[in-house]
């Protein structure tokens, strides 16, 4: 095998390591200086990888109904923090404190939660 071909293979195999990582976006996207507090309820909750989603039906200043998206963890992390999937589930009312999307879009990212009756832990 040429040197060329030997040095082509290296790169490709290292892209299959390096790239992944790189591809993981940042929290740059949310105002991290600052908490939003939401309540509400529970519409879904997606367990899912690489983030945690829960949408939350939360009632405007007139009363109107909107529905934020919030993104939490990992699954491996939200469990480590004592979490199950049947701590939040749809119909359940929960209290947030998150980090909104800086175009101030109906989004966040959690940070803590609060189950109805409940004590607030980190979601993330």
């Amino acid at each position: 095998m040429s040197k060329q071909k030997l040095f082509l293979a290296v790169v490709a195999a290292a892209s299959v390591w390096i790239l992944p990582a790189g591809a993981h976006h940042s929290h740059g996207n949310y105002i991290l200086d600052t908490y939003t507090h939401l309540e509400g309820t529970v519409r879904e909750v997606h367990w899912i990888n690489p983030h945690t989603w829960i949408y939350l039906e939360v009632e405007d200043e007139n009363g109107d109904p909107q529905l934020w998206a919030l993104e939490g963890g990992g699954v491996a992390a939200i469990t480590r923090r004592g979490w199950t999937r049947d701590s939040v589930v749809p119909g359940d009312t929960i209290s947030v404190r998150c980090h909104q999307l800086r175009d101030l879009s109906l989004g966040c990212l959690l940070g803590y939660v609060t189950p109805e009756g409940g004590e607030e832990k980190e979601w993330d």
